[in-house]
């Protein structure tokens, strides 16, 4: 076989292989925020912004817009079950200058929230992007340009992130675990939100790892869905959170502790409530004790009713 010919069925083939794989059915693209409403120096409206943000999906070949199925009458704006809404909202849009450059780049951060409320429980996920380009005069035409490129990148990222992030939500469990191991650091991340999401034990040591980030802000993440899984194994790591800690980040560790429960909590909580120097975090930990009694009240036998049968 001649070497063009091949070349020319092997782009078929991938092609081919590209045609089939399954589209996200999205019921609803909305775009929020001050940013996206009041930005003189973009000069586009958020309907302009939206317009944008639909025609990058649609190029991605991976998303159905069913509101453009429902315009055109088509069969297809009818199938909404299972399909996702599409929040955009832009943080922010800015320029700044790096590493000593005398020339700046414009900025834009993006942020993508995508739910699907049919599902039992109902799944919300958030991927984000970051935008860039150079700033190549101080003219307003030239400033505005690359604002509109770096918002051009930035969909790209939340479009491509928003793709790698409900193709795990459709995978199972096994093939999550799987994900976990990939060199692909969006895949590790991505498997763990939906393995999180669904509480699997193989998110726990993960989430447990995510407590020692710099980033506080996933560090409360980690907490909040370790507190929601009721993982043991957290209980150790939560307490070694603690030190020398402020106090309202204390108290959200011991709410967290007290939420997960077993006697190693009860042992820290009770400790913490009678001997802690900061007062505010006692108080914390004898609430998030008297509600471990009570939660284990309620799951005794006796609590239970007595029209059960004995043995």
């Amino acid at each position: 076989m001649k070497p063009g010919l091949l070349i020319v069925l092997m782009a078929l083939l991938l092609g081919a292989c590209r045609s089939r794989e399954p589209s996200f059915p999205v019921e609803r693209l909305t775009i929020e925020g001050a940013t996206v409403v009041d930005n003189a120096l973009l000069g586009w409206a958020p309907s302009d912004i939206q317009a944008l943000f639909a025609d990058q999906l649609r190029q991605s070949r991976r998303f159905e817009l069913l509101e453009e199925g429902k315009a055109e009458g088509k069969e297809k704006g009818k199938r909404v079950e299972g399909a996702w809404s599409l929040t955009l909202e832009l943080p922010f849009t800015r320029e700044a200058l790096k590493d000593g450059s005398p020339v700046s780049i414009a900025e834009v951060g993006a942020t993508l929230v995508l739910e699907r409320r049919d599902a039992d429980p109902e799944q919300r996920y958030q991927v984000v992007g970051l935008g860039e380009a150079r700033v190549e005069g101080q003219d307003t035409e030239t400033r505005r340009k690359a604002l509109r490129e770096a918002l051009r990148r930035a969909l790209t990222q939340v479009t491509e992130a928003a793709v790698l992030q409900l193709k795990a939500a459709d995978r199972p469990d096994g093939a999550l675990q799987q994900d976990l191991l990939s060199q692909d650091e969006q895949v590790r991340e991505y498997a763990l939100r939906v393995l999180a999401e669904r509480r699997h034990p193989a998110a726990a040591p993960l989430l447990i790892r995510q407590l020692e980030d710099d980033n506080p802000r996933e560090v409360r993440r980690a907490i909040g869905v370790l507190a929601e899984m009721k993982a043991p194994a957290a209980v150790p790591a939560l307490i070694d959170l603690m030190k020398d800690r402020e106090i309202g980040f204390a108290q959200e560790v011991v709410f967290a502790i007290g939420e997960i429960g077993g006697s190693e909590a009860e042992a820290y909580l009770f400790t913490v409530a009678q001997g802690h120097d900061q007062p505010d975090v006692q108080a914390a930990a004898q609430q998030a004790l008297d509600t471990l009694y009570a939660s284990r009240k309620l799951m005794a036998p006796e609590a239970r009713g007595s029209d059960r049968v004995e043995h």
